[in-house]
């Protein structure tokens, strides 16, 4: 009868696997590093050079690795940047943002894998910048609609980058950003090297320069014929945070009243009337077509101040079960007409998806009483004057609810937002430069109307005219333009994206085929590695060297 294993084999392999993990703890704590680095790229923090320096570590810290080396690597740079990125989600609880943190970084951790595949191609720095975009393409749709909040766009509204989106969107500014990045990395990588890694070095350099001022050299069109007064009313809340809306009809008479101060101050020669009015996403926390106080209420303040005015207001569905999130034109004289309906509700803030698995194990998703019904229309509008083009709270990071708006002809932008919950969490900063971002890539003024901050007026060009504090009563009044002219990426729509994407993906397949047929000729006793000096299949877990 045979006797017992050995048990040498085993503990052999523990101790190599103990030492392949502290040999790679060095490499994840900067991955850690870098990821904070990009989080700080963000508002509120806005150091946008560090989203190159993010970018860069990313690629060098996957240059040389394995397929799941690089997943781990992204996924250990990505995690904690979405944990700094969303820690506004802690207002709904801790598990809301580490959850989304960990799906997130998901994405992060597929592109890591990529780029260590990619990294032993020429011209790697280009399948890197191209790789990005993709990730950013999976993310903005998967899972549930996407979540596109950290972009590396959105850390560059206000940036040499930015005029870039004038060109190819949200997208070509990723791209920018992400293959000045890699640029300095391939230069890192050859800093040290002979002569002609030196003169490598010199060009990557200049390379990277010129990623990073190439928005200067695109003119970002902002000439109008006609313009638009227009006043912001800010009501605030009683109680920023979950509970935010306080009694019944509180925040819709904070409003109301709001307006009604502006008319007097418009009687008293104290100000000048507007052509409209802008309350933001909830200004009304009542349906007005079911609660006649509440319909009373917006008509006597829309009434005082005698021009068409945008109410922002939750209206019932089309059946029990569900509300529509509506921005409503509403006319001093003839009441409410036409409406905009959120076209992308939130999953788990505004629908709960497989509600009835889920509200048995997450008891919170029962404060979600009714799921949002999603509308099928653009939010082109005539309020007054002016064809608007009204998006709602998180519908600016979506690139195309807010390009088909400006397609359908709105000449100026209007984002109508409820922050109250995340006030003074960072959140609110961050959409304000999303907003920025949608100027400069459509060419379009953008009027913010949020119940309790940010509400501001962003021209064409994505600079800041006027803006609120948070948790403050505050009124806006501003003279925008009114544009028809469409830019080049409101031409061009989505190619740059797919382009770009399909590249990196391109890329990274013809990295895996290419590292397969490697293999199999080292299996019959070929080189390890190709004639041109590509390394082999011996190389995949050795970094490769310049």
């Amino acid at each position: 009868m045979p006797g017992p294993v050995p048990a040498a084999p085993t503990a052999g392999r523990s101790a190599r696997a103990l030492a392949r993990i502290r040999a790679g703890l060095p490499r994840t704590g900067l991955a850690v590093l870098c990821g904070l680095l990009l989080g700080a790229a963000f508002p509120p923090y806005d150091l946008w050079p560090l989203s190159i320096v993010g970018a860069a570590g990313l690629s060098l810290l996957t240059r040389g690795r394995t397929a799941r080396q690089g997943a781990w690597t992204g996924f250990a740079f990505g995690l904690p940047f979405f944990l700094l990125l969303l820690k506004w989600l802690t207002v709904i609880g801790s598990d809301a943002m580490i959850g989304l943190s960990v799906v997130e970084a998901l994405f992060v951790a597929a592109l890591g894998a990529a780029l260590a595949v990619t990294s032993r191609l020429r011209l790697w720095p280009l399948w890197a910048a191209c790789l990005w975009v993709a990730q950013e393409w999976a993310r903005d749709r998967l899972p549930l609609g996407g979540f596109p909040w950290g972009r590396l766009a959105f850390a560059n509204t206000a940036t040499p980058f930015t005029p870039l989106a004038a060109l190819g969107g949200a997208p070509l500014v990723t791209f920018a950003v992400a293959l000045c990045g890699a640029l300095l990395a391939w230069a890192a990588l050859r800093a040290r090297g002979p002569a002609r890694a030196r003169t490598a070095t010199a060009l990557a350099s200049l390379g990277a320069v010129a990623a990073l001022l190439a928005g200067y050299t695109v003119p970002v069109p902002t000439a109008a014929a006609d313009t638009l007064k227009v006043a912001i009313v800010q009501g605030n809340v009683p109680n920023p945070g979950m509970d935010f809306l306080g009694r019944p009809m509180q925040v819709l008479d904070n409003h109301a009243s709001a307006t009604e101060k502006l008319a007097a101050d418009i009687a008293a020669g104290r100000t000048e009337r507007p052509d409209v009015v802008i309350w933001p996403e909830n200004s009304s926390d009542l349906d007005p077509f079911t609660d006649p106080a509440a319909y009373e209420r917006i008509d006597e303040a829309v009434k005082a101040v005698g021009v068409p005015t945008l109410v922002g207001t939750l209206v019932d569905g089309p059946d029990e079960q569900h509300v529509q999130n509506e921005g409503i034109v509403w006319d001093p004289r003839t009441g409410p007409g036409a409406s905009y309906t959120k076209q992308h509700p939130v999953p788990f803030g505004e629908y709960v998806p497989f509600r009835s698995e889920l509200s048995q194990v997450i008891t919170r998703l029962q404060r979600v009483a009714r799921d949002f019904y999603p509308g099928t229309t653009t939010g082109v509008m005539q309020l007054g004057p002016a064809r608007i083009g009204d998006v709602i709270c998180f519908e600016v990071a979506y690139d195309e609810i807010v390009r088909d708006t400006v397609n359908k002809g709105a000449r100026v932008l209007v984002v109508q937002t409820n922050n109250a919950t995340y006030a003074l969490s960072g959140q609110p900063d961050q959409q304000l430069a999303m907003s920025r971002l949608r100027a400069v890539e459509h060419g379009r003024a953008v009027l913010i109307a949020a119940t309790s901050g940010i509400s501001g007026v962003i021209g064409p060009d994505g600079s800041v005219l006027s803006r609120t504090k948070e948790l403050t009563a505050a009124e806006i009044s501003a003279t925008v333009p009114l544009r028809d002219g469409t830019t080049v990426a409101d031409r061009v729509g989505a190619a740059p994206e797919w382009t770009l994407a399909v590249a990196g993906l391109l890329a990274c397949g013809g990295a895996v085929i290419g590292g397969g047929l490697r293999r199999r000729r080292a299996a019959r006793g070929d080189s390890a590695a190709t004639s041109d000096g590509t390394p082999g299949a011996d190389d995949t877990l050795k970094p490769v060297v310049p």
